[in-house]
């Protein structure tokens, strides 16, 4: 269903000429900087609350950004970085209470400095990916991985561990090429109460700074190091899940950039054939990922609603044929893929790094086609969705697996859901030196689904997803993607950790009164209990809570144990007799 829609959105984008609006900025203030509410790219918040704060800044370059560093710990303020899009689903970017301080990094985005001979580039950090990348290609250099995603900053990527897929060299994670980098913290007072340290290669320190969640200060310069521009090769093939738990193990190994979509109730997986070819090989193409297109309004808006009214009724049969097509329409429009930079004609598709590591064109004004938006945006009321994102060591993926293949043996048609949105997307990211980087090779499962705008609205399946998640953090004690996940996926991640308490020690160091810091990020670093849970009516359905009692489901729903995992406990929703006779119960305490 959505797939026929992002055709016809691109359809229309190449034969009209009117104009498109980029997204807004996250950050948004009653009356010139002051004071301001900020939210991310998808309007809400796990726990949908609005952060806000008594001012924002906008600093043009590292000397102003020391400047407002300074006397936001002059007057013991608490500090918050902001970056261009806001794109993490977590509240790292919110302060506590409405007095603090938000930095945004959004003019930050500078080149500073290339050195060719070292094949090296320092830039700023407000700096997009696709910036980046779009500039090194100008000196024939790449970045050898990145996320797929070309709208997140390098701030941004190093706040939460972005990653690509890859096994080899270096690995996936874009900190892991990070050779040096800047971070104004907060001083004492003999320090003129502002500390600028730069950290290279070698310095323990950097091992923090490359995923520092942003408590550690302001990271203002980071250089990278890059390689020479070079071309990849990709095909996609589509197979039988059948033995997906022992080829998912060996894939990344055999292809540089490998990664595999798993469409479980289809009983299929898309798997990714990627590769570096000669810069000789014949070939200018681009990957421009269908899912980041531009898309009218009122076609998004129309398959939301059509959404709606399937979850909120309980069509799951009906929901399922209506994504019928999208298995096929991935495979037809070659998920983006085109061999000239304009038309897909057949596989392999080969171009430059620069041109298929990442997209994001509905990020852009474009000139030709009006009301067009990222499928997300808030502006519109489109795509909403909750986003799991939770790394499994190769060791336990196979058994992850086939507890997924047994789920969906029991309810056939409750993962449907994740087709309209990538499937279940499988990327390999190699072990890191970054302390809360990944301490062995994995998989990251990526899980998209439907979310509701309203907490107590029905919707389907909601205690399958709670049972994935729960086999995820809980049986296989998996680690939750920073910047995404809901807020149960964080309850005690930070012992996960072989170096946590190595990072939680330079957090202290470098900023010891917490201006950097706030409740959730206190709370997932293990400081202070009790901020991912709530003991209000639904707070389970949220994410918010673990079920304990029917009232933490909320209306309509009973807490009850898993079915492939029975330590698991999920709101699974009451028949209609059941329904009733909780109807009966609640009235008599009215």
């Amino acid at each position: 269903m959505l797939i026929w829609i992002l055709v016809l959105s691109y359809s229309i984008l190449w034969n009209n000429v009117v104009i498109c609006d980029p997204p807004e900025d996250p950050i948004k203030c009653s009356s010139g900087n002051s004071p301001c509410t900020i939210t991310n790219a998808y309007g809400s918040f796990p726990d949908r609350s609005l952060c806000r704060a008594a001012n924002a800044v906008y600093p043009e370059n590292e000397y102003e950004l020391i400047s407002y560093v300074k006397d936001a710990t002059k007057n013991h303020r608490k500090i918050k970085v902001a970056t261009k899009h806001s794109h993490s689903f977590t509240k790292l970017v919110c302060p506590d209470g409405e007095d603090g301080l938000i930095i945004s990094t959004k003019n930050l985005n500078k080149i500073i400095n290339v050195n060719i001979a070292e094949q090296t580039m320092t830039v700023e950090s407000g700096m997009t990916l696709q910036q980046l990348i779009d500039e090194a290609a100008k000196v024939n250099l790449a970045l050898t991985n990145s996320p797929y995603w070309s709208g997140v900053t390098v701030g941004g990527m190093l706040g939460t561990g972005a990653h690509g897929s890859s096994l080899w060299g270096r690995g996936s994670a874009v900190h892991d090429y990070v050779v040096s980098l800047n971070i104004v913290s907060p001083g004492h007072p003999e320090d003129d109460y502002v500390k600028v340290r730069t950290l290279n290669v070698g310095d323990e320190d950097l091992n923090a700074a490359k995923i520092s969640l942003g408590v550690l200060g302001v990271i203002s310069q980071v250089t990278f190091k890059l390689e020479p521009l070079f071309k990849r090769s990709i095909t996609y093939i589509t197979k039988d899940d059948d033995d997906l738990e022992v080829e998912a193990l060996t894939f990344g190994l055999q292809h540089e950039f490998a990664d595999i979509t798993w469409l479980p109730s289809r009983f299929q997986a898309i798997y990714r054939i990627d590769d570096r070819v000669p810069t000789s090989t014949a070939g200018d193409g681009i990957y421009d990922y269908f899912h980041f297109y531009p898309v009218p309004q009122q076609a998004i808006e129309s398959v939301r609603k059509i959404d709606e009214f399937l979850e909120s009724n309980g069509c799951d049969k009906l929901y399922c044929m209506s994504t019928m097509s999208i298995a096929t329409g991935y495979r037809e429009m070659a998920f983006g893929l085109k061999n000239d930079g304009l038309t897909f004609t057949g596989y392999p598709v080969i171009g430059y790094q620069n041109k298929m590591q990442c997209s994001g064109t509905c990020l852009h004004k474009h000139d030709f086609v009006e009301n067009l938006y990222c499928g997300w945006d808030p502006r519109i009321k489109g795509l909403f969705f909750n986003n799991n994102a939770i790394s499994l060591p190769l060791n336990k993926v196979s058994s992850f697996i086939q507890d997924i293949k047994r789920l969906v043996s029991m309810e056939p048609t409750s993962l449907c859901g994740v087709e309209p949105y990538f499937g279940i997307l499988m990327r390999y990211v190699k072990a890191s030196s970054a302390y809360l980087g990944k301490d062995e090779d994995v998989i990251e499962f990526d899980i998209m689904n439907y979310r509701t705008r309203e907490a107590s609205t029905p919707r389907l399946f909601p205690d399958i997803y709670d049972e994935i998640e729960q086999l995820f953090i809980s049986k296989y004690g998996g680690m939750p993607h920073w910047g995404k996940n809901r807020n149960v996926a964080f309850e005690g991640v930070i012992r996960k950790y072989k170096d946590g308490g190595k990072f939680v020690r330079v957090k202290e160091e470098y900023d010891p009164l917490g201006l950097f810091s706030s409740e959730w990020t206190d709370f997932i670093l293990g400081l202070k209990q009790g901020s991912s849970s709530s003991s209000s009516l639904g707070c389970a359905l949220e994410g918010l809570c673990i079920c304990s009692t029917n009232d933490d489901c909320g209306s309509g729903y009973s807490c009850e144990n898993g079915r492939v995992y029975t330590e698991a406990k999920v709101c699974r929703k009451l028949d209609k007799i059941s329904l009733i006779k909780q109807s009966l119960i609640l009235t008599q305490y009215d």
